[in-house]
């Protein structure tokens, strides 16, 4: 398929087809056990530490200023 050959419209429609597809798999999708395993350790260790670590804001700064 060539998506340049496609008019505004049916592009549209690609991409509403796409991201409804997209939306579809993320909907069905489930955690390994080794991912909630990690996800329950990393919770534990916030509940235990919550002033560690650093706020979204200084972080993305950080990276932003790389």
């Amino acid at each position: 398929m060539n998506i340049n050959k496609l008019s505004h419209s049916e592009k549209i429609l690609l991409v509403e087809q796409l991201w409804d597809s997209i939306r579809a798999e993320a909907e069905t999708s489930q955690l390994t056990e080794a991912q909630k395993s990690e996800l329950d350790k990393r919770l534990a260790d916030y509940e235990l530490n919550p002033d560690e670590g650093d706020s979204w804001a200084n972080v993305k700064a950080r990276i932003l200023n790389q």
